[in-house]
C-alpha cells in the first residue's frame, strides 16, 4: 500500500501528539512524515524528538513545499493562520487536514472555499467529536427515528477550572487569534448539532460576558512563573511540573516571546467566558446551548426532544467523584407500544483521545476500506457552517440582534446543497 507523505505544520500540543507521535505510532503503514514546519526552531527540534522522527525541519511553508512536495499537509497552527496555510497547500496541489476551527472569519472562509473549488483538492476538518462512540450511537438513534421528529435540543457544555482556564492563558484569549471561544471551542459543538440534526442553522441570538477571567480577576501579572500572587491564585500553573509543556514552551519562549503560562487575569483579554446561545434550524428545530469555562466539573448535558420521545445523556469527563468508565444514553419513549418506556443504552469508553474518537477519525481518513455510513468525515462546508455559527453568536452578543446565517455568507446559503438555506423547505 502506498503511503501518504505528509508535512506537519505547527508543533503545539495537538500537532506533536495527535498528528505527530500518535499518528506515526498507529498508522505508520499508511503515512510517512516527510517534513515539520515550525517557525520557532527550538520548539520544532524538541517536538521532532518527542515525535520520534528525523523529518527535516522548516521555518516556513514555502521552503518546505519547494523541497518536499508532500501529498498532504496537516495544519495545527493558531486559528487565525489556518487560511493562509490551507490556501497555499491547495494551490500547490496538496490535500489538507486542518484542526478545528477551519478558520476565524467570513473572508477567510471564502478564501478556503474558493481555493478548494479552483484546485480540486480536498480539505478535511478534524471534527473528532463526531467519531466518539457515544456521539455515533446518538446519531444512529436519531437516524432511526427512535424519538420521531426532533423539535428542540438542550445542549450545555462545561469546562472545568483546569481546561477552561487554559484558554485564557494562551493565544486563544484574544478574538483576533481565535475568533473567541464561540469559534475556537464551540465550533465543535455547533458542528455536532449540525451533524446530529442534518440541517443548517438559520438564525442565532446570544448573550455572553467576561465574568471570571481577565479584568474581572482580583490581581494580575505577566505570567505565572514570575507572579508575586502565585501562592494565592487559584489558577496558578507550575509549568516546571509538566515536563512536556515545559520542554515545548519554556526555553522556546526566549525565541518568540510566547509564554504558555500567561496570566488568566490579563486586562486586555477580550473574549467572553460565559456564553448562552439560541439557534433556529432550517428544519424548525430550536436549540438552547451554553458554554461555561470555570466549573468544578468537565463534560456536557445533551437532550433531544422529539414528537415520540427524548434522548438524553449527561457525560462526565472530569469530576471530583468516581464515575463509571462508560456513558449511559437514556432513550425515553412517549408511546412505548410494547417497548420499554425507558431504555438505558450503555456505551463503554475506549482508549485513545475522546474515548476512542481520535483513533476512529484517523482510521476514516487514512484507511481506504472504511465506510462512512454516518457521514462523520467533515469537509469545508461543515467547517464553514460551524464557524459561521460562532461568528453569528459573537456578533449577536455584541449587538443584541438576531443574526441570520444566510446574511453572513449568501453564497453558502445558495450553494445548491440539500441543506442550503435559500432552497424551499
Amino acid at each position: 500500500m502506498e503511503k501518504r507523505r505528509f508535512a506537519l505544520i505547527g508543533t503545539g500540543n495537538r500537532g506533536t501528539t495527535m498528528w505527530g507521535k500518535d499518528l506515526l505510532a498507529g498508522w505508520r503503514e499508511h503515512v510517512d512524515l516527510t517534513a515539520i514546519v515550525e517557525k520557532n526552531s527550538l520548539r520544532g527540534e524538541r517536538a521532532r524528538n518527542m515525535i520520534g522522527s528525523n523529518a527535516p525541519l522548516y521555518e516556513n511553508i514555502d521552503s518546505m513545499l519547494a523541497e518536499q512536495r508532500p501529498d498532504l499537509v496537516i495544519v495545527c497552527t493558531p486559528d487565525q493562520t489556518h487560511d493562509d496555510i490551507i490556501v497555499r497547500a491547495l494551490e500547490s496541489g496538496i490535500d489538507v487536514i486542518t484542526e478545528k476551527p477551519m478558520t476565524t472569519s467570513i473572508e477567510k472562509i471564502r478564501r478556503i472555499l474558493d481555493a478548494e473549488k479552483r484546485t480540486g483538492r480536498r480539505v478535511d476538518v478534524s471534527f473528532n467529536y463526531r467519531y466518539a462512540p457515544t456521539a455515533a450511537r446518538i446519531k444512529e438513534l436519531l437516524n432511526a427515528g427512535e424519538i420521531g421528529r426532533v423539535t428542540s435540543v438542550d445542549f450545555h457544555w462545561y469546562l472545568n477550572t483546569k481546561h477552561g482556564a487554559d484558554y485564557f492563558r494562551r493565544w486563544h484569549a484574544y478574538t483576533e487569534n481565535s475568533g473567541s471561544l464561540f469559534v475556537h471551542k464551540a465550533t465543535h459543538h455547533f458542528d455536532l448539532l449540525n451533524w446530529y440534526l442534518d440541517s443548517d442553522p438559520e438564525a442565532v441570538t446570544s448573550f455572553a460576558d467576561l465574568q471570571n477571567y481577565g479584568r474581572k480577576g482580583p490581581f494580575r501579572g505577566s505570567r505565572c512563573k514570575l507572579c508575586p500572587h502565585a501562592h494565592e491564585c487559584d489558577y496558578y500553573l507550575d509549568l516546571e511540573a509538566d515536563p512536556f509543556l515545559d520542554q515545548l514552551y519554556e526555553d522556546p519562549s526566549k525565541i518568540d516571546g510566547y509564554f504558555r503560562d500567561g496570566c488568566v487575569f490579563r486586562e486586555d483579554i477580550d473574549i467572553p467566558d460565559t456564553m448562552v446561545v439560541s439557534l433556529r434550524y432550517r428544519n424548525n428545530v430550536h436549540v438552547s446551548y451554553s458554554l461555561n469555562t470555570f466549573q468544578p466539573i468537565e463534560g456536557h448535558h445533551l437532550a433531544f426532544n422529539g414528537t415520540k420521545g427524548r434522548i438524553e445523556i449527561r457525560q462526565y469527563e472530569a469530576q471530583p467523584w468516581e464515575q463509571p468508565k462508560e456513558d449511559t444514553i437514556l432513550l425515553i419513549r412517549n408511546f412505548p407500544n410494547g417497548q420499554e418506556a425507558v431504555e438505558r443504552i450503555v456505551v463503554p469508553h475506549f482508549t485513545g483521545g475522546h474515548y476512542g474518537g481520535d483513533d476512529r477519525m484517523r482510521n476514516m481518513i487514512f484507511k481506504p476500506e472504511m465506510e462512512d455510513r454516518l457521514g462523520q468525515r467533515a469537509g469545508t462546508r461543515a467547517g464553514a457552517m460551524s464557524v459561521l455559527c460562532g461568528i453569528a453568536a459573537l456578533t449577536s452578543s455584541r449587538t443584541g440582534k438576531v443574526v441570520e446565517i444566510a446574511d453572513l455568507m449568501p453564497e453558502l446559503a445558495d450553494d445548491g446543497s440539500p441543506n442550503s438555506l435559500r432552497t424551499p423547505r
